[in-house]
């Protein structure tokens, strides 16, 4: 249960200084070890296929290119326009209503007990490609169908132009 408050104090500490970095690039390089936390939580949840997902799909790709977009748009603190206190004063109002609204929700809540798995198996990846491959076959082969074809027009489509100016 420890490691479990340790990667849970970290992912707060992180989303924290996601929101609090004044440069955008240390923003999603926090935001990357953020979800770095995340799949660590997964992992101990013993859902490694969304631990998997997770660190491929948000850490791996998009988080990737918005760190790539973001060191390409070049941003300035001299392009920023300044904002008005009267846009501050707002902000400052709506974060408070916010944290009251959390405070009175979380007054609501109860203490719970940890949730203890009846199945330990529950969110391995052998049983979701046992369903996805017995169960969900022919949607699967058809959507794989989908974007085989996708692909194949946007390939079209990508040719076609460059053959027509030549």
């Amino acid at each position: 249960m420890s490691i479990f408050y340790f990667i849970a104090f970290l992912s707060i500490l992180f989303a924290v200084l996601v929101i609090s970095a004044k440069n955008p690039v240390h923003s999603i390089l926090y935001l990357i070890l953020t979800f770095f936390t995340f799949t660590i939580q997964y992992v101990l949840l013993n859902a490694q296929f969304l631990a998997i997902v997770n660190f491929i799909v948000y850490m791996g790709a998009i988080l990737v290119l918005f760190l790539y977009t973001l060191m390409l748009i070049n941003l300035n603190k001299d392009a920023e326009p300044v904002k008005s206190n009267m846009v501050k004063i707002a902000a400052v109002l709506g974060g408070g209503c916010l944290m009251l609204v959390i405070i009175a929700a979380l007054r609501q809540v109860g203490i719970a007990e940890p949730v203890v798995l009846k199945n330990p198996d529950l969110g391995l990846v052998k049983n979701l490609g046992k369903v996805l491959f017995n169960e969900f076959l022919l949607p699967f082969e058809i959507s794989s169908l989908l974007l085989l074809s996708a692909m194949v027009g946007a390939v079209l489509l990508a040719t076609r132009d460059k053959k027509t100016t030549a």
